[in-house]
């Protein structure tokens, strides 16, 4: 079984490539969506949103989005 050691600089090398490559790491949180609350949320957060004007523009800039990507529809 491999050390932590091992692990601990396979990642730091892999990093060092990917910075090397001009990339830089970016650590993203997002809801979590195993939680019992989580379908709730989302509903009531979308009841909010039914009906307004900025929602009703952003999901036809979306949707005419998807239709210029083959496969989506």
């Amino acid at each position: 079984m491999p050390s932590a050691n091992f692990s601990t600089s396979k990642v730091t090398l892999s990093r060092e490539r990917m910075r090397a490559a001009g990339l830089r790491p970016v650590q993203f949180w997002v809801p979590d969506t195993r939680l019992a609350s989580f379908a709730a949320d989302v509903r009531m957060q979308c009841l909010l949103l039914k009906g307004e004007a900025h929602e009703t523009e952003a999901i036809r800039f979306a949707e005419e989005a998807a239709g210029h990507i083959e496969g989506w529809k």
